[in-house]
């Protein structure tokens, strides 16, 4: 029991919309405090930050092309490393996620419009499908603050 308090005391939730939280079955991103602050951000597809679950399709509906996804979900992102007081040169690590590695080059643009010249360390899966059908691209990221 000690131990889980210990991890308690040092995690938070990040919701940029509290009023939210009830509707997410996951939180947005998780803050670590330590030597240094550590956010985890949960991966951010497409879909509205906050929507229901179980899904409802109509929250759901997607861009076609990977240029607009990306934009999306780099949007909340930035919504959310905001609400910490961060920027993307606070990101140390990226895990892209694409259902067509032929969406790589047009995803990479767009990220270089949100990194600039930073380059935090990444990794590139595809996988067969996202969360909802439509969805090309989800990113997570993992930020830090040191103090």
């Amino acid at each position: 029991m000690a131990a889980n308090r210990d991890i308690e005391s040092v995690t938070s939730e990040v919701h940029p919309r509290p009023d939210q939280r009830a509707t997410m079955p996951y939180a947005p991103a998780i803050r670590v405090t330590g030597p240094a602050d550590i956010l985890f951000l949960s991966g951010s597809a497409p879909s509205p930050l906050y929507h229901q679950h179980p899904h409802v399709p109509e929250e759901h509906q997607h861009a076609p092309d990977i240029d607009t996804q990306t934009r999306r979900s780099m949007e909340k992102i930035k919504l959310i490393l905001e609400t910490e007081g961060l920027t993307f040169r606070h990101v140390v690590k990226i895990t892209k996620y694409l259902t067509d590695m032929r969406d790589m080059d047009g995803m990479v643009a767009v990220l270089l419009e949100y990194f600039g010249d930073w380059k935090p360390a990444s990794t590139t899966v595809c996988v067969n499908n996202l969360n909802t059908p439509g969805a090309r691209v989800e990113l997570d990221m993992i930020a830090i603050r040191p103090r």
